[in-house]
């Protein structure tokens, strides 16, 4: 059997960190098992989906490397709705209903306050011709529900295990509105159909939804995927997260600096013994990819743990992974200076204030002048190497008795005029000796 598995955001915002997990385990699915990615948009609330979002969303995949292998939009797809709805139809297990929502929130009511579970009672079944031609004639405008059997749903989920949901322990899912639009429920079951998905993977608040679904399945007498469902993302408030808010979406987390393989690696191994781990390349992620990994308990996602992995990741990348980001920034230091600073740096963007550093101009903090003499007289000829700092500054200890943090603070702040930065041995041959007797206030 081919893999084939889809991420199916709906284009009424931006997605964020929970959106991205599901779309990473989906992508890194279909890649460990040599199978296919696609990207369905969820469009038929025609009212909040825009096209900016629709663009929005490829973006965000695209930069985290998740660029999917096909894509198809629901709305370009009412047709095949309509002929399944006939199927439905034809075949008595979907059936129209007239009630009005207020109706239905009395009924409710009613069977709570008896103790009853609020499920839908099934009074359109007995509607007669003659009830739905009045109902019509008072201007109601039927929705549709699909007729569930009563009986247990079952399925192995690969993350949850095996489960089970009573048919009779669920309302009939309306799957077409009162002004004939269609329902998630509906609309996702005849495109994983026609699109021959294989497995769907999501998130946990779709559980209940997918004993319906399997139901819709089986009555169109076609294979049922294999589900998954992975345990909701939650802030570090332990609050679910929101697109429609911007929280932590992957537009603004790019803006802030984060790096794409900081938040697919976060996002693939959340929940996981894995997670401190950080990974350069899709190919180590594929490579230690499993669902059965994945904890059933829900994950809290905090900020601080990505600008951790975030820096993590860039102390560990080679030259040639940034060269080209650094020169659109500027920056033309070459491997010496990459080597130099990336223990420094949390987002790539750090890496203009240590070029800063080195080329200048820089406010030299100078407090001692009588040992700044005598760093200058000690300081050797170029060139310089990575060994010239530990040269100097063994001098300078000759000359002035000085060790530690009173022989090596002083020099840092008048060469940097900072307390803190990468070290020293290998900025100082990148600073060079005209720009050091500069800042040690020696005219040329």
């Amino acid at each position: 059997m081919t893999v084939k598995v889809r991420f199916a955001p709906s284009p009424t915002g931006r997605i964020h960190i929970g959106n991205a997990r599901t779309a990473v385990l989906n992508w890194l699915f279909a890649r460990k098992h040599g199978g296919r990615f696609i990207l369905r948009l969820d469009d038929t609330d025609v009212a909040r989906s825009t096209e900016e979002y629709a663009l929005g969303i490829r973006e965000d995949l695209d930069w985290l490397g998740l660029a999917p292998d096909h894509s198809f939009r629901q709305s370009d797809r009412l047709a095949s709705y309509d002929a399944v709805v006939e199927r439905l139809k034809a075949s008595e297990r979907l059936y129209a209903c007239y009630e009005t929502p207020e109706e239905l929130d009395r009924k409710r009511k009613r069977q709570m306050a008896r103790g009853m579970p609020p499920v839908y009672d099934r009074a359109a079944l007995t509607l007669t011709a003659e009830d739905r031609s009045r109902y019509e004639a008072e201007g109601r405008l039927p929705h549709w529900r699909f007729l569930l059997e009563d009986r247990p749903v079952t399925w192995h989920d690969l993350i949850r295990g095996p489960q089970s949901v009573r048919g009779d322990s669920l309302s009939d899912p309306v799957l077409i509105r009162g002004d004939g639009t269609y329902l998630y429920t509906f609309t996702s079951v005849v495109d994983d159909v026609e699109e021959g998905i294989s497995h769907v993977i999501r998130g946990e608040d779709h559980v209940t939804n997918t004993a319906v679904q399997i139901q819709i399945f089986e009555a169109l007498g076609d294979h049922v995927p294999t589900f998954a469902h992975h345990s909701l993302l939650l802030g570090a408030d332990g609050q679910g997260l929101s697109k429609r808010s911007g929280a932590l979406s992957i537009a603004g987390l790019r803006e802030a600096g984060i790096e794409a393989m900081a938040i697919v690696s976060l996002a693939a191994t959340l929940g996981t013994s894995d997670m401190v781990a950080v990974h350069g390349e899709m190919g180590e992620l594929i490579e230690a990819f499993d669902l059965e990994k994945l904890s059933r308990a829900p994950v809290r996602f905090d900020e601080r743990e990505l600008r951790a992995l975030n820096a993590k990741l860039l102390h560990s990348l080679p030259f040639e992974a940034v060269a080209a980001r650094l020169a659109e920034m500027g920056v033309s230091g070459g491997p010496e200076f990459w080597e130099a600073v990336r223990g420094n740096v949390e987002t790539l963007a750090d890496v203009r204030l240590w070029w800063d550093v080195v080329t200048g101009p820089v406010t030299a903090v100078i407090e001692d002048q009588d040992f700044v003499a005598a760093a200058v007289r000690s300081l050797p000829s170029e060139p310089w190497t990575v060994e010239t700092w530990r040269e100097w500054t063994g001098a300078v200890k000759e000359a002035t008795g000085r060790k530690g943090k009173a022989l090596f603070m002083p020099l840092r702040q008048a060469l940097t005029g900072l307390e803190h930065g990468p070290e020293l041995a290998g900025l100082l041959p990148l600073i060079g000796r005209e720009r050091v007797l500069e800042r040690l206030h020696v005219k040329r």
